[in-house]
Formats: structure tokens, C-alpha cells, sequence
């Protein structure tokens, strides 16, 4: 870990103490370095992560030694044996992370209060609660306390910087268990080697559209106009964009819940019809408490498939409001029989359900609620089982087959820009004691 120089830091805080700063934690390949910390067998080894135990899967996360052997996220398991023969693959226990998630939470906020968990391994602070020239000593306090609670082997980057999006890029820039300041003085400099696609909100197309636009570096990029950035944006979010490269923090809108859905990859002993559709039950259900928690209904659903052949299949339904489990298994049930009349082969690899067209809860009013497809007896019966398996923290009723899917995730995942705060935490996971190794 390089620091940077403690007395020029604070000579710098000092000679600007009206400014705002803002730090970033970003944790370094955090669901392998946890199975890592958790595995002595595994500490001198390169270690990666997948979300189901099939010898099929892919990588979600990877340790630093198995980076160095040139793995990574979303190779196919195939791929990183044969880059790394002496891989060990561990099947992704997302209520570990969870739990160390909270032990992070309460780490740092016994030294200061977190602004925002982004998701399960990223956190930003708002330094004007501390003094300024006490920021590397805060750093180094934290690092030490996370180590002592969660071992060695789960290390954090840190970044520091006047806005948000600063503070983010500066924590990646010295991975592993770094810390990077990017302060005024050393602007754009610092950034100029900074690849494009580095940049948080910059994805492949506008990599691409920045290029037609002439700008192919992040000088570049730095030395446009904020207009610029906006006309080639399409939006006022190049601006914005712009400005916090450039050090100015501007205020984004929270932005709006849009949808609630789940995936899955099939085992092989579910790819059939019948075993497909319950799936799409399973998940949406999953989909369904989320919603109902956070107090919306939903207007439209998009169901779809991927076959063992690989064509894709989907449809989008629209209905009057409607949150309950019942009422939602019956639309899913229509929507795969009409897809099952498209299909080639009825052998498939993967489903998805998303529920859309958001609606809150307050303003379910007069002609619309009566427009409900939701029985009123039906929806205090959903959430007096929302009750229940919020209290035992796990599904202990539901809607539907008794029988949960291979793996025992009933395909919830750590999405990674969100963290589940839902009650039926992996509960068939908890019963799964110790590492979860991959099938051969």
C-alpha cells in the first residue's frame, strides 16, 4: 500500500478548510478474499467465485492471485483452470457477505457516519463531519479495525477527493488495501493515463460516441466544455458528469424505482417446461416481497427465456395494479404458455421475470385500486406471510411448490449495485454450514 505524504496532506486540508471532500471504500474482490479469510486451506492459493455450483458456471469474483494468472470476472470456469490450474472455485454464499456487509457497517461507523452504502462492499463518507486534516489518520484507523474484525485477507481501497465520482475512481487507482487523494493541485494530471471506460457512468457505447465526438482520452474528455458534454451525452447527465470530473460536486436526483426482478441460470434437472415455469414462479415471488416491502404495485411484467440452443424468447404483460403472489403466478403462468407456443425446443438455460410499470402504494386511489387484479383478502394474506418470514428470517411460508431451487438461493443474488434488505435471506443457504465447494 503506497500513503501519500501525512504533513503535505494536512498543509493542503489546511490551506483549504472550507471545501467539501469525500472519501470512497471500495473492498478488493470481496466475495473471494472473504472465502479466503474464512478458509486458511485457501490463503496461498488463487481463489474464485460462481454463482452456482455447475462446472459450467462463470466467475463473478476472483482473488489478486488468481488476477495475476490472468482471471477474471465473467470468464468461464473452463477458461480459468486453464489459465490457472491450481484454482480452487467456491460456490457464492451470499448470506456470508451479507453478514460481513453489517460487520463493515458497524466498523466504520464507530469512527464516522457512512453517507451512503452503495452496495455490499462499497461506501462513501462525507468528510466534512471530521476534521480534514485528520483524514489519513481516520483511514488508518479503519483499516486496522476492519482487520482485527474481519481478518487480514479482506483488505479496502480507499480514495479521497472534492466530489463523489472523484473519490470512487481514486479508490481503484492503487488496488490492493491502497489509498489515492486527488487533490486540485494535481488535476487533470492525475487522471490523464485513466482509461475512458475507468470512469463510472461512462459504459462501452459512450466510449464509443466519445470517440466520434473526437474524444478518445479522459484529458480529453477533461478539456471539453460542460455544453459539450451534454450535447454529446444527449442529456443534462454529461454535464454532470463533467462538472464532478472536475471537481465540482453537483446534486443528482434520487433516482426512481423502476422494477423488481430475478434470474436464474437452470440446473440441469430444471431446464423441462414444468420445472422452467415454477422457476418463474419461485423468482417472481422473490420479486413480489421486495415490492410489496417497499410499498409499490406493479403494471406490467416481462418474462423471458433463453434456450439450451440459445434463441431467446419474451414477453411483456400489462394489467391493472397488483402486488400479491397469487394473482402475479397466474400472469406468469399465461405468459409462459404463450412463449412455449414459440419455441423450438422447450429446453431451456435460463429465465428472468421483471416487474415494471411501478405504482406506490399511496397512489393506488379510487377507480384504480378497484382496478386491482389483487383480492384485498389475498393481499393482507401476502403480507401477513411477509410478516412472518420477516420475523424467522427466512421463507418459512409461500406461495407455491414446497420445493426450492438447486443451490438453495431461490435465485436472489448479491446484485452489485444493490443490497438486499429483503427478509427471506437464502434461508435453505443458512442450513448449509461451512464452504460450498463446485461440482467436478
Amino acid at each position: 500500500m503506497t500513503m501519500p505524504n501525512l504533513q503535505d496532506l494536512q498543509r493542503r486540508f489546511a490551506s483549504d478548510p472550507k471545501r467539501m471532500w469525500k472519501m470512497f471504500l471500495d473492498f478488493d474482490s470481496f466475495f473471494a478474499h472473504v472465502e479466503k479469510q474464512e478458509d486458511p486451506a485457501l490463503w496461498d492459493k488463487p481463489v474464485a467465485v460462481a454463482p452456482t455450483p455447475s462446472p459450467h458456471s462463470g466467475v463473478i469474483a476472483c482473488c489478486y492471485a488468481a488476477k495475476a494468472l490472468g482471471v477474471r470476472r465473467g470468464m468461464k470456469r473452463a477458461e480459468a483452470e486453464a489459465l490457472a490450474p491450481d484454482i480452487v472455485f467456491r460456490h457464492a454464499r451470499h448470506e456470508v457477505y451479507i453478514e460481513k456487509h453489517h460487520d463493515i457497517l458497524k466498523v466504520i461507523e464507530a469512527h464516522v457516519p457512512i453517507e451512503k452504502a452503495w452496495s455490499v462492499d462499497e461506501m462513501s463518507i462525507d468528510l466534512k463531519v471530521i476534521g480534514l486534516s485528520r483524514a489519513i489518520d481516520l483511514v488508518m484507523a479503519i483499516k486496522a479495525d476492519l482487520a482485527t474484525v474481519l481478518g487480514p485477507h479482506v483488505t479496502a481501497s480507499f480514495g479521497i477527493a472534492r466530489t463523489g465520482l472523484l473519490a470512487k475512481i481514486a479508490a481503484e487507482m492503487n488496488k490492493p488495501d491502497g489509498l489515492v487523494v486527488l487533490h486540485p493541485d494535481d488535476m487533470p494530471g492525475a487522471l490523464k493515463d485513466l482509461p475512458l471506460s475507468d470512469i463510472p457512468g461512462v459504459a462501452r457505447g459512450m466510449v464509443a460516441r466519445l470517440r466520434r465526438a473526437g474524444v478518445t482520452t479522459t484529458e480529453g474528455l477533461l478539456g471539453l466544455q460542460p455544453k459539450q458534454a451534454r450535447r454529446i451525452w444527449g442529456s443534462v447527465e454529461g454535464e454532470r458528469l463533467w462538472r464532478a470530473l472536475n471537481g465540482e460536486d453537483t446534486e443528482k436526483p434520487d433516482t426512481k424505482r423502476g422494477m423488481f426482478g430475478h434470474s436464474r441460470v437452470l440446473a440441469r434437472s430444471w431446464r423441462g417446461p414444468e420445472k422452467a415455469n415454477e422457476c418463474l414462479r419461485i423468482l417472481c415471488s422473490h420479486a413480489a416481497q421486495r415490492l410489496r416491502a417497499d410499498g409499490f404495485f406493479c403494471t406490467r411484467m416481462s418474462v423471458s427465456v433463453k434456450t439450451q440452443s440459445g434463441e431467446r424468447y419474451g414477453l411483456e404483460r400489462h394489467f391493472p395494479a397488483v402486488r400479491d403472489d397469487f394473482a402475479l403466478h397466474k400472469i406468469i403462468n399465461e405468459t409462459f404458455t404463450a412463449i412455449l407456443k414459440s419455441v423450438s425446443s422447450p429446453s431451456f438455460s435460463q429465465v428472468s421475470v421483471v416487474l415494471m410499470g411501478i405504482v406506490h402504494q399511496d397512489e393506488i386511489v379510487g377507480d384504480l385500486f378497484m382496478g386491482c387484479r389483487d383480492d384485498p383478502r389475498r393481499d393482507r394474506a401476502v403480507r401477513a406471510m411477509d410478516e412472518i418470514n420477516s420475523r424467522y428470517k427466512q421463507m418459512v411460508v409461500k406461495v407455491g411448490a414446497p420445493e426450492a431451487l438447486p443451490g438453495g438461493y431461490d435465485g436472489i443474488k448479491i446484485a452489485f449495485g444493490r443490497i438486499p434488505d429483503y427478509a427471506p435471506l437464502l434461508d435453505a443457504a443458512k442450513k448449509m454450514d461451512g464452504p460450498r465447494k463446485m461440482s467436478a
